[in-house]
């Protein structure tokens, strides 16, 4: 399954936002297309990721699984029981909606508050019926395995690629222990899609600069993967994209992947994803590839 993911629509990721109906217009592509969830977060844009993923919703929400976060201070409101709460009411009306499907911990807190008061909180707010479901981000096993006893953790949202494939295990695990799992940057922050040359990479000078995505011996890493992908996109008569997201949503454990954009053309591609099964040696052999 593919999920619409808004962090683009916040204006945080790859410069200045395109004008409101374009983003809202691009969603109602991607649901028309089949997407039917959507992930956004309070940080994303400061709520205006939030705002805008509520305008896509009017008249829809019946049809579309929301899910938002709330991450640790000063990025977020906070991860104490009373900012919890006020961080899941503010987000319910920039969304415009009286109860989430899904609400999740951005990411682990360096705070001093104990996990289990925050994870407590969230299951408070399951009780009010402010959320359906609760989950996490960005969280190791024995974080999970602190929520787990004052109440089940429906979800855990990893980062999970070709091009970062460091959570593997902890995937494979979660899908074991009945706790779903969302993966986001599905697309290798965009690499994975094909449409980036060596020379284009070189020259990216946006977030992913300063997060070791472009040094030269990730590049080396990166091209030798996206170039090995390439003919097998090309055989199986996908875009490098479908090809990324199908392999993601086979693996052990993945629930589901999220693929953001502002683009209606690109979120339709990412729905057709959803559709397309690799067969076992097309998974070998990819897996040969990544080794």
């Amino acid at each position: 399954m593919i999920g619409l993911g808004a962090w683009e629509a916040g204006g945080d990721a790859w410069g200045a936002n395109p004008a409101d109906e374009d983003v809202v217009r691009a969603f109602h592509a991607a649901f028309d297309a089949g997407i039917t969830w959507v992930d956004t977060a309070e940080v994303y844009g400061s709520g205006e990721s939030e705002r805008l993923v509520g305008k896509a919703l009017a008249g829809r929400r019946d049809d579309v699984v929301v899910a938002s976060k709330v991450a640790p201070s000063p990025e977020g409101t906070g991860f104490t029981p009373d900012q919890v709460r006020t961080a899941c009411d503010a987000s319910l009306g920039r969304l415009g909606v009286d109860a989430l499907d899904l609400y999740q911990l951005h990411w682990p807190d360096e705070n001093g508050v104990p996990v289990e008061d925050t994870w407590g909180a969230m299951a408070e707010l399951v009780t009010a019926g402010k959320t359906r479901s609760i989950g996490v981000s960005n969280f190791d096993q024995e974080l999970l395995e602190r929520c787990l006893p004052i109440h089940h953790v429906d979800s855990l949202q990893q980062e999970f690629s070709m091009l970062a494939l460091d959570d593997r295990a902890l995937i494979r695990w979660c899908g074991e222990a009945g706790i779903g799992v969302v993966t986001y940057s599905p697309l290798g922050v965009g690499f994975l899609t094909g449409r980036y040359t060596r020379a284009d990479a070189e020259g990216i000078d946006d977030w992913r600069s300063r997060n070791e995505w472009t040094t030269p011996e990730q590049l080396d890493e990166t091209f030798r993967v996206v170039d090995g992908l390439r003919p097998i996109a090309e055989r199986e008569g996908v875009s490098m994209g479908e090809l990324a997201l199908a392999w993601n949503v086979a693996q052990p454990g993945v629930t589901a992947a999220i693929a953001g954009s502002r683009s209606g053309d690109h979120l339709r591609a990412n729905a057709a994803a959803g559709d397309h099964t690799l067969e076992p040696e097309v998974l070998d052999e990819i897996e040969a590839l990544l080794s």
